[in-house]
């Protein structure tokens, strides 16, 4: 669902009421162009026309006219969603600022608007239109006194006198900067910073089938598919003991400018900018050095063809990790990945303490920190 569809007000729909051009509300915020189905419609055109430029949720949820599966829903979504309805609130004050994303309100079960805090944590995961909607950076200063979006970041952190606790309370909290990426440098290493995900296949998936390759013909087959298949299962153990233990190693930071710095370029910066596109998979720099003391490891444990196999499994392991967490941001998934999906964005806005497993939470079922219905902070 695309996340730059505009805000529409009232009167606009209102005036998309005929058979030839024909808008529709549901839940008096998704806007639908429903123009070219009208006539396709299994109950008749004559059951949408009356509510042309109206909103439609009662009308759909009527048994008695026509039932209407959860398919219908999806269809409508998937094939003729073009905006957001606006509030008073929206129509006043980002009906005229381009670089606000609309986002879709919170719906309870009977289809009812809640309020909704984007700073907060929440039992439910937000709407994914909710995800994109860029943060207010005046209203964010003047709120929560952390960092200003419109400014290089490190800068800021590194001259704070923001406290650990402070800190790490806010840097969970999710903005969204709006269009492209927030400065984290401002100067000319900001590129460096910022990596497109398909960098990471392009970059490390020559390299793994060449180590691959050299570990499978100069040793039984059987037994490099077999330390292969080690490593990439070991692989699964490594993410989740580096996503809990390193990058949210939280409660251990040093109460220093300097620490809460490197806390944020490790994973801060992630945690504080989930939906940055640029900033969701490691730079290779920095795989590199997280990588080499399990390279060493790995090589001086094993034969080196058996290394060859394990490593190559391991990295493949990374490699389908960096490039999932990108999808699982940007993307969206059929079935069981979409669960995923839902499970890792729980982790950034329900219980950042809780759910470290990216690609999947096995092992946060194994050492009981699966994230669960309510957000709970652990003792």
């Amino acid at each position: 669902m695309s996340s730059s569809l505009p805000l529409l007000s009232v009167k606009q729909v209102s005036q998309h009421n005929t058979e030839k051009d024909c808008w529709v509300s549901l839940y008096k915020r998704k806007v639908y162009d429903v123009t070219t189905f009208i006539h396709e419609h299994p109950g008749g055109y004559e059951i949408i026309l009356p509510y042309a430029g109206q909103d439609i949720t009662k009308i759909m949820a009527d048994r008695d006219s026509h039932e209407h599966s959860e398919s219908a829903y999806e269809m409508l979504d998937d094939d003729m969603l073009i905006g957001y309805l606006a509030t008073p609130q929206e129509e006043h004050g980002l009906l005229n600022n381009r670089n606000k994303v609309p986002v879709e309100v919170v719906q309870d079960k009977n289809g009812n608007n809640k309020d909704f805090d984007m700073y907060e944590f929440h039992e439910h995961l937000p709407a994914m239109e909710k995800l994109s909607i860029k943060t207010d950076y005046d209203e964010d200063i003047k709120k929560h006194k952390f960092l200003d979006l419109s400014k290089p970041l490190l800068k800021q952190l590194l001259f704070s006198d923001y406290s650990k606790e402070f800190y790490l309370d806010q840097v969970h909290r999710p903005r969204h900067y709006g269009k492209g990426s927030a400065p984290l440098f401002g100067n000319f290493l900001e590129p460096l910073s910022l990596t497109p995900w398909w960098v990471i296949p392009v970059v490390w998936l020559p390299p793994n089938f060449y180590i691959f390759y050299v570990g499978f013909i100069n040793q039984n087959p059987l037994v490099a598919v077999s330390f292969w298949a080690l490593g990439l299962f070991i692989w699964t153990l490594v993410e989740y003991c580096l996503h809990r233990f390193l990058f949210h190693l939280d409660g251990y930071l040093p109460d220093h400018p300097y620490a809460l710095t490197l806390h944020f370029l490790l994973h801060g910066v992630h945690h504080y900018l989930p939906m940055d596109g640029y900033r969701l998979v490691l730079p290779p720099a920095l795989f590199v050095i997280l990588a080499y003391p399990f390279y060493r490891l790995v090589f001086s444990l094993f034969p080196f063809y058996m290394a060859c196999s394990g490593f190559a499994g391991g990295t493949l392991g990374y490699i389908m990790y960096d490039v999932t967490h990108y999808v699982l941001h940007h993307t969206n998934l059929p079935g069981y990945l979409q669960d995923v999906k839902t499970y890792h964005l729980e982790h950034h806005y329900k219980n950042y303490e809780l759910g470290f497993g990216v690609t999947s939470k096995f092992w946060d079922v194994i050492f009981n920190t699966e994230i669960t219905t309510t957000f709970e902070k652990r003792k």
